[in-house]
């Protein structure tokens, strides 16, 4: 049975200084799992602090509510500074969260063209006082006709009423399929856009540095390659199978969840032209030509998308394993939390005033739909 909820916004800052959480004890839920060490640990360095404060690592507190329902195979969650627009993978269409909980449709994205894991997939939005409208833009991946495509449109509107304007092209000719389709979107530290792209079911792509698939890619905001790009081309990193969520910590360090093929789904660490080893290695194998992940997870357990950070503590959905993992990268730490109480779930983003927000995706096809799937839930977290 699948919980619901009123809404409820809460208000706790998550940047301390230490003195004040000295002496300060509080009571947390416990994980669905035991705490855990990955299958095969790797070191990774500790964390650099702002001065006189301490990002003290996060966990969920209380149970989830729900804050919105009736969406249809939802992909990507994008909080703006007036609102949140949710992509739907099958019907094209952006939506607008309102206050009271309930959804307007916000625009529909003319060229997509569904089909398996392809169709509106990630969201993102980069200010620009120079866009029409005076806003910014909102980026959108989609699989077109025949290819995956990046576009931006301009946001128009109050919140209540926001809109999306006539697409530009960013980027085309990303490999597309009915599977292995990457599709997530995010601006670096760095002011640049990233995508992770699958290797759309053809294992060459992934190795292939001529290839779009396979890789994660970084380019300004209009498309154009960097200058400082390891290969001279979009191609940032590579031997990927189908990394689908990405998110950069304090220190400007960029991490991606990915899905395996049967035997290792990945938590890595993205360096400038890494090679991941996907097909030659799968998960990690030691080999000194691929970097290996930090984490890794059997496929039942995991089947990761969406990824988000909140002082530097990791939160990934998976799909398969209907859970939301917490990895704490200074200890190397993982815990499961709210497995099998909501379905499969496919993107965590950063909520308001100490939250975090996910969304399931029951109704994606492959999942088990209850009434009023699917929805958007936000819990607190808390050191």
């Amino acid at each position: 049975m699948r919980p619901t909820g009123r809404r409820i916004v809460t208000r706790l800052a998550v940047l301390l200084l230490v003195a004040v959480l000295a002496g300060c004890t509080s009571s947390v839920p416990r994980p669905s799992v035991a705490t855990e060490a990955p299958a095969r640990p790797r070191p990774t360095p500790s964390l650099s602090l702002p001065p006189n404060a301490v990002l003290l690592p996060v966990h969920p507190v209380g149970d989830p509510v729900v804050i919105a329902s009736g969406l249809d195979a939802p992909w990507s969650v994008l909080r703006l500074a007036g609102g949140t627009l949710i992509s739907e993978r099958d019907t094209a269409l952006v939506r607008e969260l309102l206050p009271d909980g309930s959804l307007r449709d916000a625009a529909e994205i003319a060229d997509v063209r569904p089909g398996g894991e392809g169709g509106l997939l990630g969201l993102a939005f980069l200010a620009d006082a120079a866009a029409p409208g005076g806003t910014g833009w909102v980026y959108a991946y989609f699989t077109a006709a025949g290819d995956n495509e990046i576009v931006r449109m301009p946001l128009s509107g109050a919140p209540g009423s926001l809109g999306l304007g006539e697409p530009e092209p960013v980027l085309s000719g990303i490999p597309k399929a009915g599977n292995h389709d990457g599709g997530r979107l995010g601006f670096g530290p760095d002011g640049m856009l990233y995508a992770t792209a699958g290797d759309a079911g053809d294992t060459g792509n992934a190795q292939d540095l001529g290839s779009l698939g396979g890789k994660i890619l970084r380019m300004t905001p209009t498309g154009a390659v960097p200058a400082d790009n390891p290969f001279g081309t979009l191609v940032y990193s590579f031997g990927h199978r189908n990394p689908q969520g990405i998110a950069w910590d304090s220190r400007g360090r960029l991490w991606a969840s990915e899905f395996g093929q049967n035997t290792w789904d990945e938590l890595n660490l993205i360096v400038p032209g890494g090679n991941y080893g996907w097909p030659v290695v799968e998960g990690a194998a030691g080999n000194p030509d691929y970097r290996d992940p930090v984490q890794q997870w059997r496929p039942s357990e995991a089947s990761p998308s969406g990824l988000a950070i909140v002082n530097d503590t990791l939160f990934m959905a998976a799909l398969r394993g209907e859970r939301l993992w917490r990895i704490d990268p200074s200890t190397g730490e993982t815990s499961a939390w709210f497995v099998n109480s909501f379905g499969r779930l496919r993107d965590v983003v950063s909520g308001p005033d100490g939250t975090l927000w996910f969304v399931s995706n029951n109704t994606d096809g492959r999942g088990d739909p209850a009434p009023g799937d699917d929805r958007l839930y936000q819990v607190r977290v808390a050191p």
